[in-house]
């Protein structure tokens, strides 16, 4: 039975067969044609001929068809692989990929060391090198970072008839680093380290075969996507790996390790080890959002997932017990957009919807499965918290690329927005045949400040600045404007949790350095940023003159030399924190000239001044993406 037949398409009444079959062995766009060394394979060789056969019918029609563009849509991101593939061997399957497909290790450059991924450490480290000391109102708790980390020593490219497809930086698998806070009895600092992987189900199913298996399925020429998003699918019932790599989060207790291709994993917070995934009880059964906001005042969890078919993206509001799917909300989205993360205020939900889309029918066209469409619309909404996709009110802003939110409140009639927003977006990367060293360095590049727009390709296109926009709920009007001068690029931002959906006056961000990322050609952030919103910056006849009168105060905390940060997260006080910054700034640090990974804590209040603790770690971190610090974690932690 021929893959075709697997996935239930349905050829048109009187089509020839044979002519499907020559016309996609012939295509010179797809440049088919049946490896060498099929002969070798421990099957007959009819039977892998009829296979491979088999498959470029089902890719022929997919890219012919459109019954099959609308069935590629309609696919489950999961599916019962046992009903599927009953009448086909998976060991066929297996050895049709191993013959058509070789895995290919992507190269790092010396500028790109600490993006290499690490081994697990086993047990938790006791942590004795500290250079300065732990406040003694620094909270006890575990502060803890996710990120990528390639579980076979690199990302993966994979080469084949179809073309190449190849990993993302964004796309190795999960690895949490925990770094635990306690007070022993004679309230002494013991502090130790512990990495460990995020255990999804995929993760599981290469671990145990020793090998990469997932094809790339994302970035690549499109035949090949298409090929892998196929395989994939039919090999293990998913599209893509479930990665879990984006970002550490906590409610009611709990804590979960998510990435927005998927539904989040609980995880323990001693031993790192992954319990479970987290349905919401069987309620979620779509992508997780990897930044769910907590809901001022209730403390609600409100959520979104993302999904290449339609509904393409759902709202959810989470009860505070994280027992119950209290709201589900279909959007009603007429295209799926890659929104990275949702705000809240007090009474509404924040959508963002910018021209990053995800789209089959483009992949199948022979597009991209992602694409920035710089020309395209940008729009924000307003939801009520318990509202549906007609009490949506949206609001045409300028274009632009957001990936992070700072954070939304409620000013009388206003809905004010702030967040790092770019010209361009970072995902997937280049178009196809561009080089990926040179774009990326180039987007990395300072801004020139006599420029306002920065088309794809140009120095600096790439450059994020914090930003703000007012929506008027009464009069639909939009006013928006940058918070920050062009000195800096940043992204990456935290604010004091506590605020969360409310006025707040400080922000904190990662500061890029456009030189290091330049030369490695991926980000790296050499400072972090103090933003101060109600207050401007002092060098106003200066600004003036370049209309940047309206930019706001920002201090930085300088890194030291090949020193560069990430997973920077505000820690308040323990006990009677007064003031929005009263507390600290954490955040893993590593030196490229010593290679010497550390946690750093700076004084909030004293944020120019030198870091009040430098924790030396056992073992290198990676850089990576978003964390938190959960305190009051108690037992847990011994204080012996």
């Amino acid at each position: 039975m021929s893959s075709a037949s697997i996935m239930a398409l349905r050829v048109p009444q009187g089509t020839d067969m044979s002519i499907i079959r020559d016309s996609a062995v012939s295509s010179t766009a797809m440049a088919f044609r049946v490896p060498q060394g099929i002969d070798r394979l421990r099957i007959p060789f009819s039977s892998a001929l009829a296979f491979f056969e088999g498959f470029l019918i089902l890719v022929h029609v997919f890219l012919e068809n459109q019954q099959g563009l609308r069935t590629l849509q309609q696919i489950p991101t999961r599916i019962d692989l046992a009903s599927n593939v009953k009448n086909t061997s998976l060991k066929l399957l297996d050895a049709f990929v191993d013959s058509l497909f070789r895995f290919e290790d992507q190269p790092l450059l010396p500028t790109q060391s600490n993006f290499a991924p690490v081994d697990e450490i086993g047990e938790a480290v006791e942590i004795s090198c500290i250079d300065g000391e732990i406040p003694p109102d620094f909270p006890e708790g575990v502060y803890i970072r996710n990120g990528s980390n390639p579980l076979f020593g690199a990302l993966q490219s994979t080469v084949s008839v179809f073309g190449r497809s190849s990993e993302t930086w964004f796309e190795g698998e999960g690895m949490v680093h925990a770094v635990y806070f306690a007070k022993n009895l004679q309230g002494k600092w013991r502090l130790s380290y512990k990495n460990k992987y995020v255990e999804t189900e995929t993760y599981k199913i290469e671990k145990e075969r020793s090998k990469p298996s997932f094809l790339p399925a994302i970035e690549g020429d499109s035949p090949a996507v298409l090929a892998a998003f196929l395989l994939n699918q039919l090999r293990y019932g998913e599209v893509s790996k479930c990665i879990s790599n984006t970002n550490v989060f906590e409610h009611s207790g709990k804590c979960y390790a998510v990435a927005e291709n998927d539904i989040p994993q609980e995880i323990d917070l001693f031993s790192l080890n992954r319990l479970n995934e987290w349905d919401v009880n069987g309620a979620w059964d779509r992508p997780f959002t990897s930044h769910p906001k907590r809901a001022p005042v209730t403390g609600e969890l409100v959520i979104i997932g993302v999904d290449t078919k339609q509904p393409y993206v759902v709202l959810g509001v989470i009860s505070a017990d994280g027992k119950t799917l209290t709201h589900r909300a279909d959007l009603e989205l007429k295209r799926c957009v890659l929104s990275h993360e949702i705000g809240v205020t007090e009474r509404y939900n924040i959508i963002l919807d910018c021209p990053l889309t995800l789209n089959t029918s483009r992949l199948i066209k022979g597009g991209p499965l992602i694409k920035y469409d710089e020309k395209g619309y940008s729009s924000i909404g307003v939801m009520p918290r318990y509202g549906d996709a007609k009490s949506v009110k949206w609001f045409e802003v300028e274009t632009h690329c957001i990936f992070h939110v700072l954070n939304c409140f409620e000013d009388g009639d206003e809905v004010v927005v702030r967040g790092c927003r770019a010209q361009a977006s970072i995902i997937p990367g280049p178009d196809l045949g561009l080089n990926k060293f040179e774009w990326f360095s180039r987007g990395l590049k300072p801004m020139d400040e006599t420029v306002d727009y920065y088309p794809t390709g140009s120095d600096g296109f790439l450059f994020s600045r914090a930003y703000e926009w007012k929506l008027n709920m009464k009069s639909g009007q939009v006013k928006e404007r940058f918070l920050t001068r062009t000195d800096f690029s940043m992204d990456f931002p935290a604010i004091n949790n506590s605020y969360i959906g409310l006025r707040n006056k400080y922000g904190y961000t990662q500061v890029v350095d456009s030189a290091a990322s330049s030369s490695s050609g991926l980000p790296k952030y050499g400072k972090v940023a103090k933003l101060y919103f109600d207050q401007k910056d002092k060098r106003i006849p200066e600004l003036r003159e370049k209309g940047w009168e309206d930019v706001v105060k920002v201090e930085y905390h300088h890194l030291g030399e090949s020193e560069f940060c990430s997973g920077a997260v505000f820690v308040g006080k323990h006990g009677a924190a007064v003031e929005e910054d009263d507390g600290w700034i954490v955040s893993f640090v590593h030196n490229e000239e010593t290679d010497l990974s550390q946690v750093h804590i700076i004084d909030a209040k004293k944020f120019e001044g030198e870091a009040v603790a430098k924790i030396s770690l056992p073992h290198r971190v990676p850089y990576g993406f978003h964390g938190t610090f959960i305190s009051s974690v108690g037992p847990i932690l011994d204080s012996s």
